[in-house]
């Protein structure tokens, strides 16, 4: 098991050390010899090309490769190989944890800059521009209508369906206030009413959902802590045994009972935070 462990570990940072600097720079030379470049450099790579190459690693496996360096730490403190796997398991539910969070911070953008766009729309309509002219203005100084934007905004100019293409574009997550946008539009064109007044009451009412929002997710946020913390404590768990000499980590890892107990309060770990952050997500969605 030892063996093991150390080999993989051993690989892994074979795999960075090319990665920073073997096949890739090896590479980087020939091409520029090849191009007569000059002369190249042979030496080792100075600290700021090193943290530089590094950060452009971490930017390229993304941050839930994390997951697997820890797996890695613990099967050399343990002398086992069963972390390595429960890291390489986890580094796919660590990505789609990033990918959600990621999701919905582009979800609040793209609700931010639809508000920013009734805002300037009515703006420009109040001083007194025609409301394709003024939806172009708004549109380029916002970028509310996020990909969208090119058919809307050619829509406009040429006059086609404005509201189809604004109803179009709410279709992109967190864009839904458009269909409010594409309602105004048809009522101001079609009936004469004022776009001003109307976009003005579309933008509130965007405002005091999004406040709305916040105020919930900061509601939450202590019950989320919670979960994590309550999560946490096994680690403090092993740390303590640690501390006091047990070696937790032997235990767990080496006999029956331990693998055992490791396997089962996994089990009942996950489904905890899964149902613990089911809560909280159907209160946000509430």
């Amino acid at each position: 098991m030892g063996e093991i462990a150390t080999g993989a570990a051993v690989l892994c940072v074979g795999a960075a050390a090319l990665e920073m600097g073997g096949w890739h720079s090896g590479a980087r030379r020939a091409q520029l010899l090849l191009a007569g470049g000059g002369v190249v450099a042979t030496g080792p790579p100075s600290w700021r090309e090193m943290s530089g190459q590094l950060r452009r690693l971490r930017g390229r496996l993304g941050a839930e490769w994390w997951v697997l360096v820890a797996g890695l730490v613990l099967a050399l403190l343990g002398v086992s190989v069963l972390p390595v796997l429960a890291g390489a398991a986890g580094v796919p539910l660590a990505r789609r944890a990033r990918r959600a969070g990621e999701a919905r911070r582009a979800r609040e953008r793209r609700g931010d800059a639809v508000i920013a766009l009734c805002g300037a729309f009515a703006g420009e309509v109040r001083s007194g521009r025609q409301p394709g002219e003024a939806l172009l203005r708004a549109a380029h100084d916002s970028g509310g209508l996020g990909d969208a934007q090119a058919a809307v905004l050619a829509a406009a100019r040429f006059g086609g369906d404005v509201p189809g293409g604004l109803s179009g574009a709410a279709r992109q997550p967190g864009a839904e206030g458009l269909l409010g946008l594409a309602a105004c539009w048809r009522v101001a064109v079609d009936q004469g009413a004022g776009l001003a007044a109307g976009l003005d009451r579309l933008e509130a009412a965007l405002r005091a959902e999004r406040d709305q929002r916040a105020d919930l997710r900061a509601q939450l946020a202590g019950a989320r802590s919670t979960a994590l913390m309550l999560a946490g404590l096994p680690v403090l768990g092993l740390l303590l045994g640690s501390a006091l000499g047990a070696d937790p980590l032997h235990v767990l890892l080496h006999s029956g009972a331990g693998l055992g107990c490791l396997l089962i309060g996994g089990l009942l770990e996950g489904l905890g935070m899964w149902w613990a952050m089911g809560i909280v997500r159907r209160a946000e969605a509430g």
